[in-house]
């Protein structure tokens, strides 16, 4: 079998890396613009990724069989894709995404032309904009000559945490058969919280404090009050089946989707190492940023083990039609 190669673009901290890389993919090429996700990343796999992929041209890609990304969700123009196209314009869906970050990977598809790719967004991306932002998302990619998948996923099914993203997977071969791996969602998920992600003796530092453990049952109890859902998100650990809320990049603020019950008088919030495992992420894994960075980065990051069925169902489809 020949190296499969792919490029890692908005690369983050690395998790899609190293679920294609657990699958013997060799990645040729990262992107990722922010400068702590890329010390983070440097350290894990001992290179920088290229900074700004605006400034980067598709001659400094090497080619690959696979472009990987999870790309920042923005409003693109309907209207835009209307108008050039009455207009006999051929490229309408590439001049209502000019501007944006994903016309980047657009950019990087037409020029490189790779066999497939991976893209990853939030849950919401389908109903954003009224469908319009997915719809031009996914018109775009057929007119490059893609053959377009996707489907919403919830992690729960490998890790103790309800996180729901979209993934889209194209080929240029339209012959190719594609599944999505199948993720039942079940008691016996491979994760348990207290067993696998949890620190036997977290540092009492992420205990909180009884002025902030008041406010957020204040603040509860007041949305409770009129019928909203806000508050936080209290766990118990001695629960064997219990599930935490998903993990954002704003968990530094105050830690509220996810505490951990302790026994004393105040909740915890996880710590960085927890947040790690909570993702996927293996022990090995080096976090050396603050703990407000580390936070932002597990946030916004993939859970590793759901892109590592993905990439496998993706290099399987590919190695079928060679």
């Amino acid at each position: 079998m020949k190296e499969f190669k792919f490029i890692d673009l908005f690369a983050g901290i690395g998790g899609t890396r190293l679920a294609f890389e657990k699958q013997g993919a060799v990645c040729v090429f990262s992107s990722e613009i922010d400068r702590f996700a890329q010390e983070t990343y440097r350290e894990n796999f001992n290179e920088t990724p290229h900074g700004d992929i605006t400034l980067t041209s598709a001659e400094e890609v090497p080619d690959h069989d696979c472009l990987v990304a999870g790309f920042p969700c923005q409003p693109f123009s309907l209207a835009g894709v209307s108008k050039n196209k009455s207009l006999g314009n051929s490229h309408g869906f590439e001049h209502a995404t000019q501007g944006t970050l994903f016309f980047e990977i657009l950019r990087i598809l037409r020029e490189k032309q790779p066999q497939a790719f991976l893209l990853e967004n939030v849950k919401n991306l389908k109903g954003h904009d009224k469908g319009n932002t997915f719809k031009i998302i996914v018109d775009s990619l057929i007119d490059l000559g893609y053959r377009v998948h996707h489907q919403v996923i919830d992690a729960v099914s490998m890790v103790p945490q309800h996180r729901e993203r979209i993934y889209i997977v194209g080929f240029l071969d339209h012959a190719i058969d594609f599944q999505f791996p199948v993720f039942p969602i079940t008691h016996d998920r491979p994760y348990r919280l207290r067993n696998d992600i949890l620190e036997q003796e977290p540092d009492p530092k992420y205990t909180i404090s009884t002025k902030l453990w008041d406010y957020l049952q204040s603040y509860a109890a007041k949305h409770r009050a009129k019928g909203n859902g806000f508050g936080y998100g209290l766990v118990d650990p001695n629960n064997p089946s219990v599930i935490t809320r998903t993990l954002s990049s704003r968990y530094h603020k105050d830690g509220s989707e996810i505490l951990i019950e302790t026994g004393g008088e105040t909740p915890r919030r996880l710590t960085p190492k927890e947040c790690s495992r909570l993702m996927g992420f293996p022990d090995s894994f080096v976090i050396p940023v603050s703990d407000t960075q580390a936070y932002r980065q597990f946030g916004n990051s993939v859970v590793v083990p759901i892109v590592e069925q993905i990439a496998a169902e993706i290099i399987k489809a590919l190695i079928s039609r060679k």
